[in-house]
């Protein structure tokens, strides 16, 4: 077999062997990624009931100050009746205390109700903070899980990137350039066997004139429709 050919066919396996690694490169990121967004979501969920729960202290709040306005405001009108002269002033000063009451009624109502709701939202804050300490444990054991196994593929990588830098070095730089072109748009499938006379590029059936130049392997040959570089693998020949 040609000899560019030969290194050709070396060096696209090396390329195919350098980018195989990439999706389980993108498989890590996903675990550390898929748990992370199980963070943001119960973080999300305990923002949300933190202030939640800071809205009802604020309410409750003000209905305390509200309660205290309305006392002062019962505890004059027990002044101000013993100085009512008439029948008139009486009775507005009576509709004024029945008011006054009713809003402390709904106001104790809704203090007791917002307390409620907020021993119910404490009791699941404490539940959503574990859930994002569990979560966030989760995530440091898989990130160094993740950086182990990304380390051993750099590792695994790098000793390819040599193996493809010795090999360039000894390659024609025109055939090369060559390579790196059909590479440039047909990815890991620059250089691909012929099997039943068809090219595993683009699976379109070879003439036999081209058939024949790919049997014999003197020179480097593209595959007519595609373009792609052409070989018969080794098993093939035996057979």
């Amino acid at each position: 077999m040609n000899k560019h050919l030969n290194e050709l066919i070396e060096l696209s396996k090396i390329d195919q062997a350098i980018d195989s690694y990439n999706p389980q490169l993108e498989a890590a990121d996903k675990k550390v990624a898929k748990v992370q967004k199980k963070i943001d979501t119960a973080q999300a969920e305990l923002d949300e009931l933190t202030s939640a729960i800071a809205d009802n202290e604020e309410k409750v709040k003000s209905f305390e100050e509200q309660l205290t306005l309305l006392n002062e405001q019962l505890a004059s009108n027990v002044k101000k009746a013993k100085e009512i002269t008439t029948e008139k002033e009486m009775k507005a000063l009576s509709l004024e205390e029945d008011i006054a009451k009713e809003k402390m009624t709904f106001a104790n109502e809704e203090i007791e109700r917002l307390q409620a709701i907020n021993e119910t939202k404490t009791a699941l804050l404490d539940e959503a903070n574990e859930k994002v300490d569990a979560l966030s444990a989760d995530l440091n054991k898989i990130m160094e899980e993740v950086s182990a196994e990304k380390a051993e593929i750099e590792k695994s990588k790098g000793e390819l990137f040599v193996k493809r830098e010795e090999l360039s070095r000894n390659i024609e730089q025109k055939v090369l350039s060559f390579y790196e072109k059909i590479r440039a748009w047909a990815g890991n499938t620059a250089v691909v066997p012929v099997k039943k006379q068809a090219c595993y590029g683009c699976y379109m059936k070879l003439n036999d004139k081209t058939y024949s130049e790919v049997i014999k392997g003197d020179e480097i040959v593209n595959c007519p429709h595609c373009g792609r570089i052409l070989y018969i693998e080794k098993v093939t020949e035996e057979a």
